[in-house]
């Protein structure tokens, strides 16, 4: 096998995290199978370094953005290879090369969301109908290969993303102290958390929306709060400190840079509630490590978050695009008990559907099945 990526270890992110976790299961897999899958590598366009956790020094070759070196070897490589996992579309003139030489190397290529919802080059779509397999992230993102891009129904795979095998589960489901004084907050006051990319590019992520029905909110929940968590530029920044300003709720919002891996889960035992109105996401990952903190979530229901929330099961899923439903969303969530029982309940459906060996058994199941329709 191997996998071809664009950036796994030297960026955040979702495709980053999905890349991740589907080369540790991988490697896993070669580690453990005699024959067809028994030698794995991993190649990657803009990292240098890796995580060993992940993959093994034999394993990995970074290139440090030399588009050149990483094509040439993609080839050298992809020519011996039989079969090869590509993480993002942009990948695939890499696949037209080899399968002039060589027909028979099965090529499969995941897609995500967006990258893969807009429009696609008639040479990109003749490729992938011609010469792809396509392992779709959720059931949403293969509706719409079907829909708008006339891809054959058989020769798309759905595997739902899942936690990260090293995501830390926690087994007690307490506010954090050390976040309680972080944050100046008392342990019963009421905490909405979103943990998103804060950028003019991500708007469809609905804090903003959020932000805006603060003000009504807080009239029912008088210290409520939100804190807002994530990487952000600079504009995007301004624009909601502005807007916090003009609503007068400076005391009642917390703009929080990137939260690292390490302090995820803690945030999540923070939060009464997880919000994130998305009307963008291929799959949604930051709602099951939500839900395998045991944390009530309110999502939105028209992309491949109903994939993630096990349409509606994992928590409250409202319309983006209507505020007054995203509110009654929230208020039903604030009020409604939760204890260590239903926090138990949340976490162990999440990880009956999306643990890393559920990952792991559904790979290894579709890669079987790939081997017997060469």
């Amino acid at each position: 096998m191997l996998f071809l990526t664009l950036d796994t270890f030297s960026k955040t992110g979702g495709i980053q995290k999905v890349c991740r976790t589907l080369a540790y299961t991988l490697s896993t897999i070669a580690k453990s199978t005699a024959g067809n899958f028994s030698t794995f590598k991993m190649q990657s366009l803009y990292d240098n370094g890796f995580d060993a956790r992940y993959v093994g020094p034999k394993q990995f070759i970074g290139f440090n953005g030399s588009k050149i070196r990483f094509l040439i070897s993609a080839i050298i490589n992809g020519l011996k290879a039989k079969t090869i996992i590509i993480s993002h579309i942009n990948l695939i003139a890499i696949v037209l090369v080899i399968k002039v030489f060589k027909r028979k190397t099965q090529v499969i290529m995941l897609a995500h969301g967006t990258e893969v919802w807009r429009k696609i080059p008639l040479w990109k779509r003749w490729v992938i109908k011609r010469h792809v397999k396509i392992w779709a992230v959720s059931n949403y993102t293969k509706r719409i290969l079907e829909r708008e891009h006339n891809i054959c129904p058989a020769n798309i795979e759905v595997l739902n993303n899942a936690l990260d095998p090293f995501f830390y589960i926690p087994d007690k489901f307490e506010k954090p102290p050390q976040l309680l004084k972080r944050y100046e907050l008392l342990k019963y006051q009421p905490v909405l958390l979103s943990i998103a990319r804060v950028s003019r590019h991500e708007t469809e992520k609905g804090y903003d929306k959020v932000i805006k029905l603060l003000p009504q909110l807080i009239h029912e929940f008088p210290t409520l709060h939100y804190l807002l968590c994530g990487k952000s530029d600079i504009d995007e920044k301004r624009r909601l400190a502005s807007l916090i300003k003009k609503e007068n709720l400076e005391n009642h919002v917390s703009l929080v840079d990137f939260i690292t891996d390490d302090e995820l889960a803690t945030h999540f035992l923070l939060a009464d509630t997880f919000i994130l109105p998305s009307k963008k996401e291929g799959f949604g990952l930051v709602f099951i490590e939500a839900a395998a903190c045991g944390c009530k979530i309110i999502s939105g229901n028209s992309d491949g978050s109903t994939d993630a929330m096990l349409n509606g099961a994992l928590g409250i899923m409202v319309n983006p695009n209507n505020p007054d439903e995203i509110k009654k969303g929230i208020i039903k969530s604030l009020k409604r008990p939760h204890n260590h029982q239903a926090a138990r309940r949340i976490q162990t459906k999440c990880l009956a559907n999306f643990s890393h060996q559920q990952y792991l058994q559904r790979a290894r199941y579709l890669l079987s099945k790939t081997l017997k329709n060469r």
